[in-house]
């Protein structure tokens, strides 16, 4: 079945992509393939892949272009992380970031640049527009240490947006490198706006002290842009054990969906919500979900992403029907190579279907360390570095 906007799956953490995870395209030759042809339209963005230094010096890039300067965002401070919650092995933090805008202005391009790389496992930048700064401060006063936590969002009342268009500047993942989006577009931002920089810190990896940043790329408002959106595609997860593991404390559903929910709060209930906006689903290592589109929009680049579980996952436009078109195709599923691919422009128009399906495998557990001690469980869709999602992501502009 199919379901249009939902503004309260915004609470489903979307560790991206993804862009986070990411929210913006990888043209590099190691994205994953689609079945669209290179198109003679200008990419959706050309990126460098520059190293970055631990030293806090800039990487090269990609020159700017005509009307473009840069703004480097850092966290005010050294942050270490810790669960949150007393339990689990994931935090997620939110810093609040000034690019001190005295106009209005397009993002053309950003690099995150991780202080700890081997911890830090997405960072999703989101906009807060001038009304909601006082919430975000508010936020930041109410929390002690750097920053406050953020499962699911930014964590300001108000800031989500919807499903068909989430407030994302940025996103930085595995694999990820300086994003530069193509000369015709930009993600406008409002004067007095300021940056909420989301950190997931996977803490298996460690605690350290973590000092992340980003640098932007701005643009004139004035300039002829098209203004660049995301619509995110989630999916449920529910991955029963396998028998001979059956008996674990947390092979029930139930149990699991508590767990989650014990370590990520409300945004843990997701598996649940994801149901009502998919419908239901046999139980098993395929899900899929269809969203209807409900504006007209041209799709200019996709992106998919899961965990470690993941081993595949395609975004369908239409499926079934005679205007059947593959957008995405990863066959193997590469959680530290998650950029998005650019498309050949298509046009959705409204009440088109797209399909999200993703393929995960609980025997991925034997062979990866970060299972390493941990009890088998049912999966379901969850915040954690081991825990899972199945999420698409179409970048799009609109009439």
């Amino acid at each position: 079945m199919t379901r249009g906007r939902a503004p309260w799956l915004l609470g489903v953490g979307l560790s991206l992509v993804l862009a986070g995870c990411g929210g913006t395209p990888d043209t590099d030759a190691k994205a994953p393939s689609t079945t669209t042809a290179p198109s003679a339209e200008p990419s959706v963005e050309a990126q460098a892949h520059d190293e970055h230094g631990g030293d806090g010096t800039e990487p090269a890039g990609t020159p700017l272009r005509e009307d473009e300067r840069f703004a480097r965002l850092a966290m005010p401070a050294a942050y270490s992380p810790s669960a949150p919650n007393g339990t689990g092995t994931d935090d997620y933090r939110c810093f609040l970031l000034d690019p001190e805008l005295a106009e209005d202005a397009f993002i053309t391009g950003f690099d995150v640049q991780p202080g700890t790389p081997d911890t830090v496992h997405h960072v999703i930048m989101f906009r807060v527009p001038p009304e909601l700064v006082s919430q975000a401060e508010a936020a930041d006063r109410a929390t002690p240490g750097e920053g406050w936590t953020c499962f699911g969002d930014a964590g300001i009342p108000g800031a989500s947006g919807s499903v068909d268009d989430v407030p994302w500047l940025g996103a930085w993942a595995p694999g990820g490198g300086e994003r530069v989006l193509a000369d015709d577009l930009g993600t406008p931002v409002e004067a007095g706006s300021q940056v909420v920089m989301q950190v997931h810190y996977n803490l298996l990896a460690g605690t350290g002290p973590d000092v992340t940043a980003a640098r932007l790329r701005l643009a004139s408002a004035d300039k002829d842009l098209a203004p660049l959106q995301t619509m995110l595609l989630p999916a449920p997860v529910e991955l029963p054990c396998r028998p001979r593991h059956s008996d674990g404390k947390l092979c029930d559903r139930e149990a699991a969906v508590d767990d989650v929910i014990a370590r990520f709060g409300p945004s843990g209930n997701t598996a649940n919500g994801l149901h009502l906006f998919c419908g239901s689903q046999p139980v098993g290592p395929e899900q899929h979900c269809d969203t209807t589109i409900e504006r007209p929009a041209t799709l200019r680049a996709v992106a998919g992403h899961m965990h470690l579980l993941g081993r595949s996952l395609t975004i369908d436009v239409n499926p079934g029907t005679p205007r059947d078109r593959r957008v995405l195709d990863i066959p193997i599923w590469n959680f530290d190579d998650q950029g998005a691919v650019s498309v050949d422009p298509l046009k959705l128009r409204r009440n088109d279907t797209v399909r999200v399906t993703c393929t995960h495998d609980q025997s991925l557990r034997d062979q990866l360390p970060a299972f390493e001690g941990q009890e088998e469980r049912y999966v379901v869709w969850g915040e954690g570095t081991t825990d899972e999602m199945c999420l698409g992501m179409l970048l799009v502009t609109r009439p």
